[in-house]
C-alpha cells in the first residue's frame, strides 16, 4: 500500500518541484521508505516506485537506489529489476538485496552464507573510491542471510566485513555501486555520508527538498481525505494517536474531531487516568472512555500464538469501535475513523508488495483494512517514523512531556505477556540454556519465529556487543539472547507451563513494568533509553510460575535498535525487586539488538 502523504508529495513534486531527482526501487524491503526519507533529509527530492520500473521512466533520473528486501536473489521468481537500467549510465546504489541483484546481473557470483550477519559489523575499506570517499574503518549494520562471493568483471572490492568477504564494490567508470549493509539506518555510523557521497558526489544532484513542507502536506491530505465528515479517533495517549489526533484538530476543528479511548484491561498501572489528564489539557473537546476489558479478555482466551493474539486484538478493536460509534446520537453514519499508524506499523504488517510479514499490527487487521478500502480510514502519519512523529508534535505546540514519552504498543500488555500450550523442560547445551519459548525476530528482512537462549552469566558489554551477536549469528535455531540477572531456582531447572492470557498474569506483569518504570524513573535510567519493554515469559517453578525480561533499548525510528546497559548496582538492586514478587522465579536482560529481534518480543 502506497502510503497517503507519499501520493500527496508526489502530487506536490508534479506542481511545485521538478520530477525526482533519485528514485528507490522497492524490493520489499523494511527500510525501503527509509532510504527515500534519507536522500530527503538531504535536502533532495526522491521517491519510491516497484523494483521492476521499466528502465525507460527512469532515465531521466540522477540516481536510482536498488533497496533491499527479504528474498533470496538464488530463487526463482525473487523481485527483479529492468537490467537495462544498468546501461542507462544513471548512477546505481544497490543496498543488500540490491547489491546482491548487481552482482547477479553483471556475472558476479552470490551464495548462501554459512551463517546470517545480522546487527552490528565492522567495515573495512579496502580500496579508495568516491562512494567511501573519507571512510575508513566503522561500524555498520547488517541483516542478511545471501552474501556475494564473487564481484562482476569490472568492479573492485573496495569494503570487507568479518562475515560479508565483499562488503563493498564499485565499478567506477559505469557508476555502478554495491554495499551489503544499511546506510539508511542510524546505527550505521558512516551512513549519512555515503549517502551524500552517492547523491551529491556521484549524483551530482541539487538540493530541491524543504522538510517543512511536510505539516501543510499532511495538513491538506487530510481535508481531502476527510471532506465534509467528522474524524473519530481511538486514541491510546501515545505520542503517535496524541499527534494524529491533533493534526486533525488544526486541519478540521474541534468541533468535528472527536476522542474515544478504549480500556482493554491490556494497559500499564495508572494509564487510563493519564490518558484523561493528557487530553484536557490539549482542550479536546469531545473525549469519552469506554471500558472493555472484559471483552478483550474473552477475545484472547486460548490464544498462544503471537499473530493470533495480534489479530483477535485487532479485530476486537473493530467490533468495539463500531459498538461505540453505534450508541452516538451524534454520528448519523457520516463519519471516518482516525488512527495514529506510522510506517513501522505498515511496513512490519507487510505493508508493501513484496515486503515480508513481521508481526501484524492490530491497526492492519483484516477489519482495518476493509475500512482502509472503503475509505473511511484517515491516518496522518502513516509515512512517518516515530522521531519524526515527535518533530512533527514539537512544531504543532504539543507539550513536550507528552512527546517524551516511550512508545508503548497498540496491542497492550498482550504481546509482552507470552503464553504456551504445553509444559516444557529448558535445555541445556554449551552455549547456555534454551528456554522453552519463543520470540518474534527479523532477520534478513524477514520474520522469524524462534527459541530463546539464555546465559548464565550477569549482562555485560562484552555479551550485548560480542557474545550475543555472534550466537544469533551463527546458531539457526534462535534468534535471540538473554542474560540472568538473578533466580530462584537453577536456570536449568526451569520449565514453560501452559498460560494463557488471563487478569492475574496481566496483574503480575502490571506489578512488574510498575517496579521498573519508578525505578528507571527514580535512577534516570529512563533518559537513558528510547522504550524499556518489561516481558512476562511462562517459565518458572512450580512454586513461582513466571519470569521477567527487561528489554531497554535505544532507537531513532523503530526501524533498528540497540540495547542499554545498566550499570550493575542498579541493576542488582531492581533484580532483588522483582524476585520479591511472589510469581516471579527468574529474571532475565535481553542482550538482542533490532535486527535479529524485534523490538517487542511478540
Amino acid at each position: 500500500m502506497t502510503p497517503a502523504i507519499e501520493s500527496a508529495v508526489q502530487q506536490l513534486s508534479a506542481s511545485a518541484l521538478a520530477a525526482p531527482q533519485i528514485t528507490v526501487l522497492d524490493t520489499g524491503g523494511q527500510y525501503t521508505h527509509l532510504i527515500a526519507r534519507r536522500v530527503r533529509e538531504l535536502g533532495v527530492y526522491a521517491n519510491v516506485q516497484a523494483s521492476d520500473t521499466p528502465a525507460a521512466e527512469l532515465k531521466n533520473r540522477l540516481g536510482i537506489i536498488i533497496s533491499g528486501g527479504p528474498a533470496s536473489v538464488l530463487e526463482a521468481g525473487c523481485p527483479d529489476i529492468d537490467p537495462a537500467i544498468l546501461a542507462l549510465g544513471v548512477p546505481v546504489l544497490g543496498i543488500c538485496y540490491g547489491h546482491q541483484l548487481l552482482a547477479r546481473h553483471l556475472g558476479g557470483k552470490v551464495e548462501k552464507g554459512e551463517r546470517g550477519e545480522y546487527g552490528v559489523a565492522q567495515l573495512t575499506v579496502t580500496a579508495s573510491d568516491p562512494l567511501l570517499n573519507g571512510i575508513e574503518r566503522s561500524r555498520i549494520w547488517m541483516s542478511h542471510f545471501d552474501t556475494v562471493s564473487k564481484a562482476p568483471a569490472g568492479f573492485n572490492v573496495i569494503g570487507s566485513s568479518e562475515v560479508s568477504g565483499i562488503a563493498a564494490m564499485s565499478d567506477p567508470k559505469r557508476r555502478l555501486f554495491g554495499i551489503q549493509f544499511h546506510p539508511e539506518v542510524v546505527h550505521t555510523q558512516v551512513g549519512r555520508q555515503i549517502l551524500e557521497n552517492f547523491v551529491f558526489g556521484i549524483c551530482a544532484a541539487q538540493k530541491d527538498w524543504n522538510v517543512s513542507q511536510r505539516v501543510p502536506l499532511v495538513e491538506d491530505q487530510i481535508r481531502a481525505t476527510v471532506r465534509d465528515r467528522n474524524v473519530f479517533f481511538f486514541v491510546s495517549g501515545g505520542v503517535d494517536s496524541t499527534v494524529a489526533y491533533t493534526l486533525c484538530l488544526r486541519a478540521l476543528g474541534p468541533e468535528r474531531v472527536f476522542g474515544i479511548y478504549v480500556d482493554t484491561g491490556l494497559m500499564r498501572q495508572g494509564e487510563t487516568e493519564l490518558v484523561r489528564s493528557i487530553f484536557n489539557e490539549l482542550g479536546a473537546k469531545h473525549f469519552i472512555v469506554d471500558s472493555a476489558e472484559s471483552e478483550f479478555l474473552t477475545a484472547l482466551q486460548g490464544l498462544h500464538e503471537p499473530e493470533a493474539k495480534r489479530r483477535a486484538i485487532g479485530e476486537q478493536f473493530v467490533k468495539v469501535q463500531e459498538r461505540v460509534l453505534a450508541t452516538e446520537h451524534f454520528l448519523d453514519g457520516h463519519w471516518i475513523l482516525g488512527q495514529g499508524t506510522i510506517y513501522p506499523d505498515t511496513i512490519e504488517s507487510g505493508g508493501t508488495a513484496k515486503a515480508d510479514l513481521i508481526k501484524t499490527h492490530h491497526n492492519r487487521v483484516a477489519g482495518i483494512q476493509s475500512l482502509i478500502n472503503a475509505g473511511r480510514i484517515i491516518e496522518p502519519l502513516t509515512s512517518f517514523y516515530k522521531d519524526e512523529v515527535r518533530e512533527i508534535g514539537r512544531e504543532l505546540g504539543v507539550p513536550a512531556k507528552f512527546l517524551a514519552r516511550h512508545p508503548f504498543p497498540g496491542p497492550g500488555l498482550a504481546i509482552r505477556c507470552l503464553c504456551a500450550d504445553e509444559p516444557a523442560q529448558a535445555e541445556i547445551n554449551s552455549d547456555g540454556i534454551i528456554l522453552p519459548v519463543r520470540s518474534v525476530g527479523v532477520q534478513g528482512d524477514a520474520r522469524s519465529y524462534r527459541k530463546v537462549l539464555a546465559l548464565k552469566e550477569t549482562p555485560s558489554r562484552e555479551a550485548i556487543e560480542i557474545t550475543a551477536p555472534a550466537l544469533t549469528n551463527r546458531r539457526a535455531d534462535i534468534n535471540r539472547v538473554v542474560a540472568q540477572c538473578g533466580a530462584k531456582a537453577p536456570l536449568e531447572s526451569l520449565q514453560a507451563f501452559p498460560a494463557t492470557i488471563t487478569k492475574q498474569r496481566l496483574d503480575t506483569l502490571r506489578k512488574a513494568d510498575a517496579i521498573v518504570r519508578d525505578f528507571c524513573l527514580t535512577t534516570k535510567f529512563e533518559d537513558q533509553v528510547w522504550q524499556f519493554p518489561v516481558v512476562l515469559i511462562p517459565v518458572g517453578t512450580s512454586t513461582a510460575p513466571e519470569s521477567v525480561i527487561l528489554r531497554p533499548i535505544n532507537s531513532v525510528d523503530g526501524m533498528t535498535a540497540d540495547v542499554v546497559l545498566m550499570n550493575a548496582p542498579d541493576l542488582t538492586r531492581l533484580t532483588q525487586k522483582l524476585l520479591a514478587i511472589p510469581e516471579v522465579a527468574a529474571v532475565f536482560y535481553d542482550l538482542t539488538h533490532k535486527p535479529p529481534g524485534t523490538i517487542e518480543w511478540e
